[in-house]
């Protein structure tokens, strides 16, 4: 899908591209190109001169390769930007193009975005321009936006974690851990522990995004006090996925001690049976010995005396366990 979007009494408007004369129509400052066809990227570099790298969306590329100025004045920025669902959290891969030549060429100024799939933080960028006139003014605008929007998302995915941990710890403190109750919760924890690792590297991949972007000295002085404010929100972002690590460290050593101490009841209730049942077993093997004269012999209550004093050897050692409090 190639759309393009242009400036329109300050709001940003998105027109869907079905062939290259449609091209000529709009003066767009971003033109994204959502899962494009090689077709689609053919109208592009035929219409604007821009070259699209053919590694532009490859997982594996060396990270020295990220960031990088071409001969011609464009800039290529390669970022991660994070995806929440209901089952899963991943990052996508988008490229980026950012022609800064001189002005004889079409794509001056214009930012040209590459991704596989349907990325949030560019579904909220563009609702806002909409309902906001001058929030967008040109290609280097939509960058620094899409990393403001991405630091925010980012944010509000961390309150999540604050709250899913909250309701873990009530259940952790509430001090009734069963071992299925200690089996959700370690799958929760561990849930927000990847998600909470993820932004904290989706926020390392933008503060090294938006930090090219003022090395280049492409920004005026606005632009560049607004990439210092995304800087500054990144780096308070950093202090809470610090806490919520702690966080999770104290919850799993907590979970994993109340499993242990379940356990050793375990190993208490089996201990307390073994001693108790020693007795017994003393008087069953001297009965049950070959002697000459046993006390049985000759004498009608034998057995029964000897149940009786099986029966008391255990009960004894029971009630002194009660007594000492070993039992509860």
């Amino acid at each position: 899908m190639l759309n393009v979007f242009s400036l329109a009494n300050g709001r940003l408007y998105q027109e869907e591209i079905a062939s290259l004369e449609e091209l000529s129509r709009f003066k767009p400052v971003w033109v994204d190109l959502d899962s494009p066809s090689p077709q689609e990227k053919q109208w592009v570099e035929q219409y604007y001169g821009v070259v699209i790298p053919a590694n532009a969306m490859d997982e594996d590329i060396e990270e020295s390769a990220r960031f990088y100025s071409e001969e011609n004045g464009d800039l290529n920025i390669r970022s991660d930007f994070l995806i929440t669902g209901a089952d899963e959290t991943r990052t996508a891969r988008v490229a980026f193009i950012l022609n800064l030549a001189n002005d004889e060429v079409r794509s001056k100024g214009i930012l040209f975005s590459i991704h596989e799939e349907d990325v949030p933080v560019f579904r909220l960028l563009r609702m806002r321009a909409r309902r906001a006139p001058g929030l967008i003014e040109d290609g280097k605008e939509v960058l620094l936006k899409l990393y403001d929007a991405d630091a925010e998302h980012s944010a509000d995915t961390l309150e999540g974690i604050y709250d899913e941990l909250e309701q873990v710890s009530s259940k952790v403190l509430s001090g009734d851990m069963t071992d299925l109750l200690a089996g959700e919760v370690l799958g929760a924890i561990a849930r927000q522990e990847d998600l909470n690792g993820r932004i904290r590297r989706n926020t390392m991949d933008t503060r090294r995004a938006v930090s090219f972007m003022m090395r280049s000295k492409m920004l005026n002085a606005e632009q560049f006090e607004e990439a210092r404010q995304i800087l500054r929100d990144i780096d308070s972002l950093d202090s809470h996925t610090t806490f919520l690590f702690d966080k999770i460290n104290f919850l799993m050593d907590a979970t994993v001690g109340f499993i242990n101490i379940n356990q050793n009841k375990i190993i208490k209730l089996f201990s307390v049976a073994a001693v108790a049942l020693l007795p017994p077993t003393l008087v069953a093997s001297a009965y049950g010995m070959n002697f000459r004269f046993m006390p049985e012999l000759g004498w009608t209550y034998g057995y029964p005396f000897a149940l009786v004093l099986m029966a008391a050897s255990a009960i004894a050692p029971m009630w002194y366990f009660r007594r000492r409090g070993w039992l509860n």
